[in-house]
């Protein structure tokens, strides 16, 4: 499982002309299942995720996590994350999880983040939207769970 972590001051999603989710001060997570992913992947990511010292403390240093400021969350499923790149011009996404298995897991990550966080919102599976975002730094992330031993 992958995911680009970054953190916002805000972040809203629009599908078609209506707007369809928004947050403040916190996380926005874009997810990408891999073939072979299980709960275990998401419950790395997730934990990770959340655990991150990435915001400022009171000296300026990255020290607190969003638990730590009981910050928002935004999760949206994005499988171009598993494209590969390395041979010609068009991105190949032969690695992405099926459809039905990548929903199960995207859906047992956002079950499992709205335990955890104060507001949760998402995107709309399979659908075509338009992410808006407020990164501040910018603080931009990558997390791979098969690159956490």
């Amino acid at each position: 499982m992958r995911a680009v972590i970054q953190r916002i001051s805000r972040a809203c999603i629009q599908i078609g002309n209506q707007e369809y989710s928004s947050v403040n001060e916190g996380l926005l997570v874009l997810l990408g299942v891999e073939k072979g992913d299980t709960i275990a992947d998401a419950v790395y990511i997730l934990d990770k995720t959340v655990q991150l010292r990435i915001f400022e403390d009171e000296q300026g240093k990255m020290n607190k996590s969003l638990l730590d400021i009981d910050g928002e969350m935004m999760v949206v499923s994005q499988f171009t994350l598993l494209g590969d790149c390395t041979k010609g011009r068009r991105p190949s996404f032969i690695n992405a999880e099926e459809p039905a298995q990548a929903n199960n897991l995207y859906e047992y990550f956002v079950k499992e983040a709205a335990k955890k966080v104060k507001k949760l919102q998402t995107g709309k599976f399979q659908e075509m939207m338009q992410v808006e975002l407020i990164n501040n730094g910018p603080v931009t992330l990558l997390l791979d769970s098969r690159k956490s031993c």
